[in-house]
């Protein structure tokens, strides 16, 4: 059974995600079966399809994220080492072609978001960065060519 490297707020979101799926969108699902189920036949009633399809995409989620729930291993990155990067630690990267600055907290897949500076240790740019040292060079493969980065810092 593997665990689930997470952080404290990316488990907080998946509770809160979870919680609302059972208390808001599966009630109100529920209310829309009950509503197609009154039109009559259902062999020709595209509501009670859609609110089925929509019950199945709902239970697979809620079993999904109480699944992670139960396997997770909370990283509190307060406790992490400066000396080289791993999961929960925020980098600075400094693009070498064009001396431009990025910070990035690597997080697991749950929580990855580019816009927020958070990179999953499973993408290709995570994967080149987890293990490196301040002052490493770090090459990697994108859709857009190669690129190459040198970590500047782990705050």
């Amino acid at each position: 059974m593997d665990r689930i490297p997470i952080t404290h707020a990316g488990y907080e979101a998946l509770k809160k995600e979870l919680e609302h799926l059972r208390s808001v969108e599966r009630p109100k699902n529920i209310q829309a079966i009950e509503e197609a189920r009154s039109h009559g036949d259902l062999s020709e009633n595209a509501e009670y399809e859609a609110a089925k399809d929509r019950q199945g995409f709902l239970e697979r989620r809620i079993s999904e994220l109480q699944y992670k729930l139960a396997h997770v291993d909370i990283i509190d990155p307060g406790n992490l080492p400066k000396d080289r990067a791993v999961f929960g630690s925020r980098v600075v990267l400094e693009n070498i072609d064009t001396g431009e600055e990025v910070t990035y907290q690597l997080v697991g897949p749950d929580e990855s978001n580019v816009e927020e500076g958070r990179i999953s240790i499973l993408s290709p740019l995570g994967k080149a960065i987890v293990g490196k040292a301040p002052g490493s060079e770090i090459e990697v493969q994108t859709p857009g060519g190669k690129r190459c980065y040198a970590l500047v810092d782990i705050v």
